[in-house]
């Protein structure tokens, strides 16, 4: 059992939140219940990620995707009233970390995703991607398997229009397509997102740059269970990842 806040108060500074212009408010966005023995997390806010957390048993959800946005309209409509009444009814505290989680350098969906592909970081790409290369350099075809694994068997959307084998990789988790250009304009190989953009085909095919979208949801999965596994570790809770799937 842990304190509520202490536990807020430590995830803010492990990862930095003031560090990032977010579109969200960054740590606690709903106040349940004071003392903390289980979290639950998700990649997502939404009302079945709440249900499935009431039901768990747990007292915090830990999501990627919180449920205010600066980009929303300042109402509360039906579906953000049903979220509400969810969390309120089990008493759940609800925390989102959003870029901040992209972005850390151990935590982080951008750092996850590297370790995972056997990309040695080098350095920030854009605002919270990694750029980093290759401990061999590999083909297309290879790191398009490693991905596919990584991201749990999703088929990525893949645009092979780079040099037959890659040593460069930069990677920002999430809608970053437009990001490709910067990554062929520094030197890299391949970049690696969620989401492809409709000009993401003629940029890698123009540019000479591979392009992987390998979803959204999909590539944003890494981080939220690693920052609930390192707070159950650091404070003796219980943790659980909730999948709710989304074909983004």
């Amino acid at each position: 059992m842990a304190q509520r806040d202490e536990v807020i108060r430590y995830a803010n500074e492990l990862l930095e939140v003031e560090r990032f212009p977010e579109y969200g408010r960054p740590g606690l966005q709903v106040v349940g219940a004071d003392e903390v023995s289980k979290v639950a997390c998700g990649v997502s806010a939404s009302l079945e990620l709440f249900e499935r957390a009431a039901a768990a048993g747990a007292q915090l959800v830990l999501v990627h995707h919180g449920i205010f946005w600066r980009n929303e309209p300042l109402w509360i409509d039906r579906r953000q009233r049903r979220r509400l009444e969810a969390l309120f009814a089990a008493d759940l505290n609800l925390a989102a970390y959003h870029l901040a989680l992209d972005a850390h350098s151990e935590l982080g969906n951008n750092a996850l995703l590297a370790r995972a592909l056997g990309v040695e970081p080098e350095g920030a790409f854009g605002s919270v991607g990694l750029g980093g290369t290759l401990s061999e350099p590999a083909t297309v075809d290879t790191l398009a398997a490693r991905i596919r694994e990584t991201v749990g068997g999703r088929e990525p959307v893949v645009y092979a229009h780079g040099p037959e084998l890659v040593t460069r990789v930069a990677i920002c988790s999430g809608a970053a397509a437009s990001d490709l250009i910067l990554a062929a304009h520094e030197g890299y190989e391949l970049f690696l997102t969620g989401e492809p953009g409709e000009p993401s085909l003629h940029t890698s095919r123009e540019l000479g740059i591979h392009f992987v979208a390998a979803g959204h949801y999909a590539t944003e999965t890494l981080g939220v269970q690693a920052l609930a596994r390192h707070l159950a570790e650091r404070f003796g809770l219980d943790w659980e990842f909730l999948p709710v799937e989304s074909p983004v």
